[in-house]
């Protein structure tokens, strides 16, 4: 089974590169540019397909990655969220949210490797009812 990335970039170059990359290896991923458009689209139900990953940037306009991180786990809170930042003190804006962190420049390979391990590790989306979250892969 494909799985589906949820990928949000206010950099066209950087999300067009990492989607390119995750497309290559077979997933199927949606590029969203503005962190509050994929909230609103998650809010009303306007993906086709389950989410099975999040990967989102920290330093975006309007809303930083930690506060989409906070507001997606109102809507999903067993959802995977890896979270790409070029800021090494970013990671504690992330406490206590149950992500991924992961530095700037971060390697295709790695990339790869770190989406690999939090979809094979993801909740089936049979149990989305309940409160616990996805594991912290650092």
């Amino acid at each position: 089974m494909q799985a589906t990335i949820l990928l949000i970039d206010d950099n066209a170059v950087q999300a067009a590169t990492r989607q390119t990359i995750l497309k290559r290896a077979g997933y199927f991923v949606i590029p969203v540019l503005h962190p509050q458009r994929a909230l609103e689209q998650i809010q009303a139900h306007e993906f086709t397909e389950t989410i099975d990953l999040v990967i989102t940037d920290h330093i975006m306009p309007g809303m930083n990655g930690a506060e989409f991180v906070r507001q997606l786990r109102h809507l999903q809170p067993e959802v995977p969220v890896l979270v790409i930042s070029g800021l090494d003190e970013a990671e504690d804006a992330y406490r206590d949210l149950h992500v991924t962190f992961r530095l700037k420049p971060l390697q295709p390979h790695n990339l790869l490797a770190t989406v690999e391990k939090m979809v094979a590790t993801s909740p089936e989306p049979a149990s989305t009812q309940g409160s616990a979250a996805a594991p912290t892969v650092r």
